[in-house]
């Protein structure tokens, strides 16, 4: 299976930013065991960070005809206001997982809704780098 996990504004960051709420690795070091893993389990995985939402539709819709058989998303703060971002996951016919590091539910209301998780088969939150591990075993289930 040929995943594509995207990661939004500011994931670029990891491991400098507030590591008491997303730990102390980078998104290199998170990607590395989670391709290690998704290996292991004969998936092929991609993955691209960008801090503008632009990217992240076009790659969205773009997903399919790369061959991409499904989609780990970590929006970052566009999950809770991107409409374009929201519209291009329902659009791209890839089954998608939505993944944060915190429990967004438990921090700040303005934090505590994202506009994509209903066009996501599934969401994952408040497992730290877990989740995206997570969000690999969960692809039997999403693509079906």
């Amino acid at each position: 299976m040929k995943v594509l996990f995207l990661f939004g504004p500011n994931l670029g960051a990891l491991g400098r930013r507030d590591p008491e709420t997303y730990g102390s690795a980078t998104l290199d070091q998170i990607m590395a065991e989670v391709g290690d893993r998704a290996s292991a389990r004969g998936h092929d995985v991609e993955w691209r960070q960008s801090d503008h939402e632009g990217d992240l539709v076009g790659w969205l819709l773009g997903a399919a005809s790369e061959g991409h058989d499904a989609i780990v998303i970590n929006p970052g703060a566009l999950s809770h206001y991107s409409l374009s971002l929201r519209d291009a996951i329902e659009a791209c016919g890839v089954p998608a997982i939505e993944v944060h590091m915190s429990n967004i539910a438990a921090r700040e209301e303005f934090r505590r809704h994202s506009v994509v998780s209903e066009v996501c088969r599934a969401t994952i939150t408040g497992l730290g780098a877990g989740g995206y591990h997570l969000a690999l075993e969960a692809m039997p289930w999403i693509t079906t």
